[in-house]
């Protein structure tokens, strides 16, 4: 797939395995994993980050697989969800932090050429997540109070 704002193709990347089955070695039930999942987001980590911490501390491969749905939707049931999407939230702190550094380094004209990137991306974002009704109708982004979505 090629990157948006240039001409470069982009990168090959693994793929999951093809067997959408519960592996037969896994000691971890539905309920024990959803509680897992649930008590990680309530530690403050975002969805990626306990995929992650799954696979790697308990051994647990694929929560999509193993209980028929993605954790965002799992935290959106239990209510731990936040109240921003989590690739737009990543978007948004590299705009506070290209905004803070052309604050010192006024003549960088690259980063200033990466900020107006950045923006284009969020503002694309939420044209979508406000047609798929993840944020609400009246939800809007203002450059100049991006540290107020954070919190």
């Amino acid at each position: 797939m090629a990157r948006m704002h240039s001409g470069a193709k982009g990168k090959a990347g693994s793929l999951k395995p093809e067997s959408k089955s519960k592996p037969s070695w896994l000691r971890y039930s539905d309920k024990e994993i959803e509680m897992l999942i649930v008590k990680l987001a309530k530690e403050g980590l975002k969805p990626s980050q306990i995929g992650m911490h799954l696979r790697d501390s308990y051994g647990i491969p694929d929560v999509q697989v193993l209980l028929g749905k993605p954790i965002t939707k799992l935290l959106a049931e239990k209510g731990v969800k936040g109240k921003v999407p989590e690739d737009m939230q990543s978007l948004l702190k590299r705009t506070i932090s290209l905004k803070k550094h052309l604050e010192t380094n006024i003549h960088d004209y690259s980063a200033k050429r990466g900020l107006q990137l950045t923006e284009s991306k969020i503002r694309r974002l939420v044209k979508y997540y406000k047609k798929e009704k993840v944020l609400p109708k009246d939800w809007t982004y203002d450059s100049e109070n991006v540290r107020l979505y954070m919190e």
